[in-house]
């Protein structure tokens, strides 16, 4: 779609000048065009000065026009352009009876005195904003230029290269934005910083986030609610600023009809929020807010909650509830027509059925079909539910109400947006593809910290089809690489790709571990040890690992970038990536504080130091944070946000006290339990199919310095140090040399720790190197190792696919970093006893045989609608399922559902992953196939587990074991 971009300065008929070293182009609107078109041209021209040091002047289509003219306008609504029209020097025939879709082209010689006219032609009064604005983008604007200090390069000329363009609509017809949970940012920044004559959030802000919203290509606005803010309403200006901009004004799911009933209702002089015994006045208060807003686009909830989003009150019978939000919807909707004077189903209405709202929307609510039903997200990200085919034939259509922030149970995510761009691309399309393409809504928190979220939720709501797996976790990448440079665009795929892989597994505020609220004398989250295990399977040092690595990364990009670059860095990457990493290790250096203080290790001191460290940087970048560009952020940003979080609470810590003298002692790989459970120490087996490396940990329990020396029982045990004078600790490790260990089952060794020649500790090798089968043998397969085969989901032997259900890969998502989809979700259900079924399949080989527990990894997607054509022959509609099996064996149907707010419910959200077990049989040792089977369509798989008896406890479970 884009076709402008710089130019050379040449005379060619598809360049034009805009600033130059002899001219500069003049800009002209026509005065009775729509507000809006005055507004944009006016920041068009500040965009030209930012970039030349030059405003161009903007003057009406009366005054004198330039050589060099932009001429910019409303299909009918710009004399010059109707001119143009009538000469057949432009032709506007496919921009009629479109949808903010614009055209933009240069035309020679338009009219006496010019030379080129830059023409910007608008279907309506948005499309020409977006038409303008577009350009601002291709001469190197951001649309964050204000909101992110995103950097613009200064030119001295500026001239365009221009190809006649038509945008097409956009695939969504309203997309916004709701600000929520305003409380600890946005609102105190506008307070103490931005609107301190206001002391609210007021219009002043809300024209900022306009202009953003416009630039974005966004048309929708839900503005902030709590009773913290001002209500949008209550400030008359609020309405003329938006309206300005060409903004249509919402509410979202508990505000009927554009009422903030969390601050604008008065209990005092109103009485109670009661439908059924005050409805009256309800409905009074209700046409008041109707009347005072009708004059500008609105898109009017139809809604019934309680007070500040709180559940509905009223009988618990659901059939009363039905009929009570019945009559409710019906009264405001009457109130609608008699208010504005039109037909009902020519005024733009919404119904979001949230939280318990869609359990009385399912008990039989009678909507009227033109109404656009917003389906919500479980606030985590997963839709809850879709249109199923009958909803799909609605005039109206539907919605998407989707979360990248959020206040509730069972924890909030407030300070930092890490939702993964494939899980909004892999929910938000099938959304799409159930016709919801009315409403996108996207709650930003107080838009810092998603900046990224909400571009790429209005990029994908403008445009979904320039989007796919393969496109979509590079977007943001390229994103930064337009504010920051090309070549740091490889740097930008590392980080962000790791960043989110980190998050993904567990977001920042739930490190904590702790629920929310989960009673009334407990409210406040507890935090205790994570779930990542330093034990087993080195997942809490890759983590750590991987957070060092992008954290120094984006330290070092800081660090170069020019001064004028930085302050928009440090806001779209480098505080969220060293933020998380800064968390991160504090909440696991804590936990490992903690777990050294157990085994007496002089190294939990250390650690506690650098716990405090942690801490105090995270709040030392956050400060930072808010004295960017002389304060321009202060208060915007903090990690303390919601009423019963901890997690950036500095971790409880532990002191050892030590002897005098130091002391030998010995911890190795896989030992999570100290006591009772074994007398001598032992290395996980080494399996000759894997040739994997294990570790060992030589620590000192006294003061001083530990001398020692380490002896092997056998030349093929190889370790990395054999002596070492030790004040901490020394990490050492083992391998196993190939060419010179036996071969057998039970091939084994000892390794000796010896201190000054005396006290000794002995640490037991086993080896697993068979003469059966041979390493070519079962090369690609994934091989059983330490009781447990791994499987990575993306990595399949083979696939099974028919007509309609097509196997993709999903990369950068899940707990491997790739994933897989059985099936567009969209398609029919399929029948997992099937033989033909489609499928993916896993080559493995095990040296068991007898039950094994099977354990698969799936995104906790919910059923797609609980109305489909036919469930089928003992089969049901209330949960998803597909099927596993192995070999040939029977099958059994796991589901990736739960119930929201059920406990399998809470864990699978704060992981992103439900993992079910199922146990099945095999009957030889030997090679067999484990089979993923398609039930509901668009099933993710992350990874799968057998488990043999030997897997140990973690959080992500054991790495892949495929021979290499």
């Amino acid at each position: 779609m884009a076709q402008v971009s710089l130019g050379s300065g040449s005379s060619k008929a598809n360049e034009f000048t805009v600033v130059s070293s002899k001219a500069n182009a003049r800009l002209f609107f026509d005065e009775h065009d729509f507000e809006v078109v005055k507004k944009v041209a006016d920041l068009f021209s500040n965009d030209v000065r930012m970039i030349t040091g030059k405003a161009i002047q903007v003057g009406t289509t009366k005054d004198k026009l330039a050589s060099n003219s932009i001429i910019v306008g409303t299909l009918g609504h710009n004399e010059l352009i109707n001119k143009l029209v009538a000469k057949n020097k432009l032709d506007v025939s496919s921009l009629k009876n479109r949808w903010e879709s614009y055209l933009i082209e240069i035309v020679c010689n338009p009219l006496p005195g010019v030379g080129k006219a830059l023409v910007v032609v608008g279907s309506d009064r948005r499309g020409t904003a977006y038409g303008l604005f577009s350009i601002s983008e291709a001469m190197g604007i951001s649309p964050w230029y204000w909101w992110a200090d995103a950097p613009v390069v200064k030119r001295q000329e500026l001239s365009l290269k221009v190809d006649r363009i038509i945008a097409k609509e956009p695939t969504v017809k309203y997309r916004g934005i709701f600000i929520n949970d305003e409380d600890w940012g946005l609102l105190r920044w506008a307070k103490r910083t931005f609107e301190k004559e206001r002391g609210n959030i007021g219009p002043k802000t809300y024209a900022k986030v306009c202009e953003l919203l416009l630039r974005l290509k966004a048309n929708y606005l839900c503005p902030a609610m709590h009773e913290a803010s001002t209500a949008f309403n209550k400030i008359s200006e609020n309405k003329l600023v938006a309206d300005s901009f060409a903004i249509v004004m919402g509410s979202v799911h508990c505000e009927p009809l554009l009422f903030n009933n969390a601050s604008e209702w008065d209990k005092k002089t109103m009485g109670e929020w009661d439908y059924v015994n005050n409805k009256a006045t309800l409905n009074k208060v209700l046409r008041q807010r109707v009347t005072e807003n009708s004059p500008f686009e609105n898109v009017y909830t139809l809604a019934l909650r309680g007070l500040h989003d709180k559940a509905m009150g009223g009988s618990n019978n659901m059939k009363e509830r039905v009929k009570m939000l019945g009559a409710a919807l019906r009264d405001q909707r009457q109130l609608l027509v008699d208010v504005i004077k039109r037909p009902a189903d020519e005024i733009p209405q919404a119904f979001t059925p949230y939280k318990e709202v869609l359990d009385v929307y399912s008990a039989g609510l009678d909507l009227p079909e033109d109404v656009t039903i917003i389906w919500p997200d479980d606030n985590y990200g997963y839709m809850k539910r879709l249109s199923s085919p009958r909803e799909q034939k609605r005039s109206g259509r539907a919605g998407v109400y989707y979360h990248v922030s959020y206040l509730g149970k069972p924890h909030d995510y407030l300070w930092m947006s890490t939702t993964p761009p494939a899980l909004m691309y892999e929910e938000l399309r099938k959304a799409y593809d159930t016709t919801a393409d009315r409403i996108w809504l996207l709650n930003v928190g107080d838009i810092k910290s998603c900046e990224f979220s909400m571009n790429l939720f209005l990029a994908m709501a403008y445009d979904i089809d320039s989007f796919n797996y393969d496109n979509i976790s590079l977007y943001q990448a390229r994103w930064l690489s337009n504010m920051f440079g090309d070549k740091y665009y490889d740097d930008f795929v590392e980080i962000t790709n790791t960043f989110y892989h980190q998050s993904f597994s567990r977001k920042p505020e739930f490190m904590g571990w702790g629920y929310q609220w989960s009673t009334n004398r407990h409210g406040k989250e507890r935090n205790t040890d994570t779930d990542f295990s330093f034990a087993n399977y080195q997942e809490a040092d890759l983590r750590l690992a991987a957070y060092d690595r992008i954290g120094t990364k984006v330290e070092r990009i800081l660090n170069e970038l020019p001064e004028e670059q930085k302050a928009g860095f440090y806001q779209l990457l480098y505080y969220p990536v060293k933020g998380c990493e800064l968390l991160n290790k504090m909440v696991l250096n804590g936990q490992k504080n903690r777990w050294y203080a157990l085994q007496q290790r002089s190294a939990a001191n250390e650690l506690k130091n650098q716990v405090k460290v942690y801490s105090d940087s995270l709040q030392t970048i956050t400060e930072e944070y808010n004295s960017l560009l002389g304060g321009k952020w202060n208060h915007i940003m903090t990690t303390r946000q919601g009423f019963a979080a901890s997690y950036f609470e500095l971790p409880k810590l532990e002191t050892v006290s030590l002897p005098d003298a130091p002391s030998l002692g010995i911890w190795v790989e896989g030992e999570d339990v100290l006591k009772g459970k074994s007398s001598f120490y032992m290395l996980p087996a080494f399996n000759t199919y894997l040739r994997q490396s294990h570790f060992f940990d030589v620590f000192n329990k006294g003061k001083g310095k530990l001398n020692w020396n380490i002896k092997v029982s056998e030349t093929w045990i190889q370790v990395n140090k054999d002596k070492g004078s030790t004040a901490i600790e020394d990490r050492i490790w083992v391998s196993i040399d190939w060419t010179k260990v036996p071969v057998g089952d039970r091939v084994s060794g000892v390794i000796e720790v010896v201190v000054d020649g005396m006290k000794q500790e002995k640490i037991y090798v086993s080896v697993f190197n068979p003469t059966s089968p041979s390493l070519t043998e079962i090369d690609t397969l994934f091989v059983e190792h330490n009781g447990y085969v791994s499987i990575s989901a993306a990595d399949y032997h083979r696939k099974v696919e028919n007509d309609v259900i097509k196997i993709m890969t999903i990369p950068n998502l899940g707990f491997e970093n790739a994933a897989v989809q059985l099936g567009n979700p969209i398609a029919p259900m399929q029948r997992t006893g099937s033989s033909i079924v489609p499928r993916v399949e896993y080559d493995f080989y095990t040296f068991e045989q007898g039950a094994v527990d099977v354990y698969t990894y799936v995104l906790p997607t919910f059923t797609l609608s609980a109305d489909k054509d036919y469930a089928g022959h003992e089969a049901t509609n209330i949960e998803t399922r597909y099927g596993v099996c192995i070999d040939d064996g029977p099958v059994m149907n796991p589901s990736t559902s739960s119930f929201e707010y059920a406990q399998i419910w809470y864990e699978s959200v704060l992981k992103n992953c439900r993992i079910n077990k199922t146990t099945l049989h095999i009957n030889k040792p030997g090679k067999h196939t484990v089979k993923v089977l398609c039930g509901d369509a668009g099933t993710v798989l992350q990874k799968i587990v057998l488990d043999f008896g030997g897997m140990k406890r973690s959080y992500l479970g054991p790495r892949p074991t495929k021979l290499k």
